[in-house]
Parts: C-alpha cells; structure tokens; sequence
C-alpha cells in the first residue's frame, strides 16, 4: 500500500461513510481494484480512517451534541446493543467478514432490495421528528444498527431503514443516523487499535494521516448534500445504486 492508495481510500471513506451504500465495502471492493492485499494492517486502516469523516460530524454539529441534551441521551440508548454485538463478534468480524468480498457483495445486493422495498411501503409524509424519537424507537435503531457488522450491509443503511420502519421522517433519521455515528465509530476505531495497535509502526502513520485527512475533508461536503439531498428524494436510487455495483463485482471482477 503506497501514499496514493491512502489518498483514494480516503476519499472513498469521506464519501460513502454517510451515505447508505456501505464504506467499508466499497473500500474493500476499492482495495480489490487497486491490488491492495487485505492484510492485518489494511483491515486496520479500513477502520481507523472512519475516525476522519466522523470527525466531520462533530464539526458540523458541534452545537447539538452540547445542547441538545434529549437526543444524546438517545444516541447513548441506540449505541448500547451495537457495542455489545461488536464487542461478542469482534474477532469473527475481524477474522473472517472483513475483507470478504463475497459477503460485502450479497449484502449490498441484498439491502438494495430491501431499501427498494421499505421505500415502496413508505408513506411519502414525514412523519417522527427527531426530538420526538422515544428511547424504545432509539433501542431498536441501535439493533437495526449492529447489523451493519456485515461488511457491505452499511451502518448509516440500517440505521436508516430502521428508522423508517418506525415512521421516523427520513430528514430525522439521517440526522440521527450521523449523531450515532460518533460513539460507534469511535468505539469500533478505539477497540480495534487497542487489540490491533502492535501492528503499527511508525512509517505507517503518515498512510494513516493521509486517509484520515483526505475522508474529513470530503465527508465535510458529503454530510451537507447528504441532508439537502434527502428532504426532496428518496432512497430507492440508493438501492438501486448497491444491486448494480454488486451484479457488476459478481460478473465481471470476481
């Protein structure tokens, strides 16, 4: 892995840690292309630089997560069962999903129809605003969330289907979605450099700083579309979007 690949994989992080189609599968579909072994430091790197485009989050919504005390409390409920899910299968994740493109594929083909589906069943009104959200629907949005262990199922994804399976507004829910977002990532990112951090030499951090710079810096204008974007469309394109690349990998790459 050279200081290019760095770059790119940032980039790839920066855009799709937000959006509903997976990063870190495509950042294993990304390393495929580029040739990049999926080696033990690799799947760290995957997950470090995830650190960088969460970073933009606090950036952007600095003034809630100090003020609005009711949805932290919140976000604290919906963060308990993907921590405890993680923590349990974290050397299975580790050992044998990530880096599987098999399994990244099947499942960005599968939660593309799934989103394709829960958006034909939706009601087009917006409906739970994000301060009425109920710790229950909180709960069960964390649940939805520990899904995304799978590589290819997509944290942001399940978070927002979950959320519209509950009648959350779909403005609401990616709201909720990008808050959530914080503790889990930070934890994931905590946890594994605490078990894999041996790893680590010191010529490995400027690949690291580089990726992590590269996917704040992006991820800062993604959050922004991201959320214009979704209070006049949908998510079917984004559905869409995981069957195609998923049937492109399958026929023509693997």
């Amino acid at each position: 892995m050279n200081l290019f690949h760095s770059f790119i994989l940032g980039i790839v992080e920066g855009v799709t840690e937000f959006l509903p189609i997976s990063s870190t599968g495509h950042m294993i579909l990304v390393s495929s292309l580029l040739n990049i072994p999926q080696t033990d430091f690799i799947k760290t790197f995957e997950i470090s630089i995830q650190l960088g485009a969460i970073l933009a989050v606090v950036v952007l919504f600095f003034k809630r997560f100090f003020t609005d005390w009711g949805t932290i409390k919140k976000i604290v409920v919906a963060f308990i069962p993907t921590s405890i899910i993680g923590f349990i299968l974290y050397k299975f994740i580790k050992q044998y999903l990530i880096g599987n493109i098999f399994v990244v594929l099947w499942a960005l083909g599968i939660v593309g129809i799934v989103f394709i589906v829960i958006e034909y069943l939706q009601s087009k009104k917006s409906k739970t605003g994000l301060s009425e959200i109920s710790y229950k629907q909180a709960f069960l949005i964390g649940i939805a969330q520990s899904l995304a262990v799978i590589p290819g199922v997509s944290r942001s994804g399940a978070t927002i289907m979950g959320g519209l399976l509950l009648g959350i507004g779909r403005k609401e829910i990616v709201e909720f979605s990008f808050l959530l977002a914080v503790p889990t990532m930070v934890a994931a990112t905590g946890y594994d450099l605490l078990k894999s951090g041996s790893i680590l030499s010191v010529d490995m951090f400027l690949p690291l700083g580089i990726g992590f710079v590269t996917s704040f810096i992006v991820a800062l204008f993604v959050v922004r579309w991201f959320i214009k974007f979704v209070q006049t469309n949908t998510f079917t394109g984004f559905g869409i979007y995981r069957i195609l690349i998923a049937m492109l990998f399958l026929l023509f790459f693997v």
